[in-house]
């Protein structure tokens, strides 16, 4: 017996949005991707070929004066390699402990509750009030940490932590990496909670140790998350301003100095918006050079596993 079917592909092509509608769909994402990122891109490109120092007075175009300024800066090689270095470190120590206490918080269960809080809260501090906080810590005369290395009979260990120039960049590193871990510390516990656990279950009844279920199963779950923690503290270390600006400004002798707090003086304490604009200029496309290379590697070695 034939059955007509009726024809609904008048009513299918009638249902499908046409081409008309998809600019308004996109207008307001445009809009607002051209007010708060090109226009200010542009802007900054554009302020980097002037002498202006940004109050008033007649702007000179300059060409690539500022550009050729820059990279002749000494100190700005110097800023871009303390960046360098506390990406580093950030990858080093911060992700490592991360992890570790994600997974003992793992463990811990129900109990765990608590100590997340705990774990939580340098995420939550203001990080001025970390900066204030920590240069007392520091302070050679009055701190804690110098009192306690005292009372202990480590008395050459005491040192004016923010004003040596050995010691103020791995003093301020120190800070970055402890406000900063119980941010990868809840990513990485997202991944763990994302893992089967019927998969550690049948390895523990097969035999297998706490340390080969991590090794074997854990681990290899959470590489992406590895990778998108990696990626988040390089570009983060790249551009890192705030808790450095406020217990150092960049001192001494620009020895903990960022490109962003020099950008910042640059700008704000000596009036050379031109210049100060080369630099902003240069960050952005270091980060995103970075950021690219990163994203690249990532890419071919997720598909290479």
């Amino acid at each position: 017996m034939n059955i007509a079917i009726p024809r609904v592909s008048g009513m299918t092509k009638r249902m499908k949005p046409g081409w008309t509608v998809l600019p308004v769909l996109l207008a307001p994402s445009v809009v607002f991707l051209s007010v708060f990122l090109a226009y200010p891109l542009i802007s900054s490109f554009h302020l980097s070929m002037l002498d202006w120092d940004g109050l008033g007075n007649t702007a000179h175009f300059a060409g690539l004066a500022n550009w050729t300024h820059l990279a002749h800066d000494d100190i700005f090689w110097k800023a871009l390699r303390n960046n360098l270095l506390l990406a580093v470190f950030s990858i080093v120590f911060q992700l490592p402990i991360a992890l570790a206490l994600a997974v003992l918080l793992e463990k811990a269960g129900r109990g765990s509750r608590t100590l997340k809080i705990l774990y939580f809260l340098p995420l939550l501090m203001s990080s001025v009030a970390i900066g204030v906080l920590f240069k007392n810590v520091y302070d050679p005369n009055f701190g804690p940490l110098n009192a306690a290395l005292h009372a202990i009979g480590l008395d050459g260990w005491a040192q004016d932590w923010l004003g040596d120039t050995r010691y103020a960049l791995a003093a301020t590193i120190a800070v970055i990496c402890w406000q900063n871990i119980p941010f990868y510390m809840i990513l990485f516990l997202a991944g763990l909670s994302s893992l089967p656990q019927e998969l550690a279950e049948a390895a523990c009844l097969d035999g297998a140790s706490e340390w080969t279920i991590f090794w074997r199963i854990k681990l290899p779950h959470l590489q992406g998350t590895i990778r998108t923690g990696v990626l988040l503290s390089m570009i983060g270390s790249l551009r890192y301003f705030d808790l450095i600006f406020v217990m150092t400004g960049g001192g001494p002798e620009s020895s903990s100095e960022l490109m962003a707090t020099y950008m910042y003086r640059t700008v704000f304490s000596s009036f050379q918006l031109g210049y100060g604009s080369a630099i902003a200029s240069a960050m952005f496309l270091i980060v995103s050079v970075v950021a690219a290379l990163a994203m690249r590697l990532s890419s071919r070695f997720a598909t290479e596993v």
